[in-house]
């Protein structure tokens, strides 16, 4: 079965919501597992829990089928997400263009390829999609 992952914040921030939105839509069409993945920070000292996200998820959305969440801890938020990505070995990550604005920094620290997309492809075999923000 496929899988897609979704991070998010906690709690779900309006574009957490509607990155969190489209992730469903993607994983119920490409009919795959949807993992939903908050990172707590170490320099943060907040601890949110398994069944703070999912709680958090319901709420919003109801109960959905085929999900998993995880809560990993870590200093970076990129790094944390492409370690879930890799270690899960998914389909398909959507993040909103906020966080891709962030990784695209982060690649270009790290990498001659700010090229988010190519660079999961071509070491991970991910799809990157992007969600545009809400317009006010």
């Amino acid at each position: 079965m496929a899988l897609v992952v979704v991070p998010v914040r906690y709690p779900l921030s309006k574009h957490s919501r509607r990155t969190l939105e489209r992730a469903i839509q993607i994983a119920r069409e490409r009919d795959a597992t949807l993992t939903i993945l908050h990172v707590n920070l170490y320099q943060n000292g907040k601890k949110v829990t398994r069944i703070d996200l999912k709680n958090a998820v319901e709420r919003s959305f109801g109960p959905l089928e085929n999900v998993r969440y995880v809560v990993r801890t870590g200093f970076l938020v990129e790094e944390s997400i492409l370690d879930e990505v890799a270690a899960e070995d998914a389909d398909a990550v959507v993040i909103g263009n906020k966080q891709a604005s962030r990784l695209h920094r982060l690649f270009r620290r790290f990498t001659d390829n700010p090229d988010i997309d190519r660079y999961l492809r071509n070491h991970l075999e991910c799809e990157v999609i992007t969600v545009e923000s809400a317009r006010a």
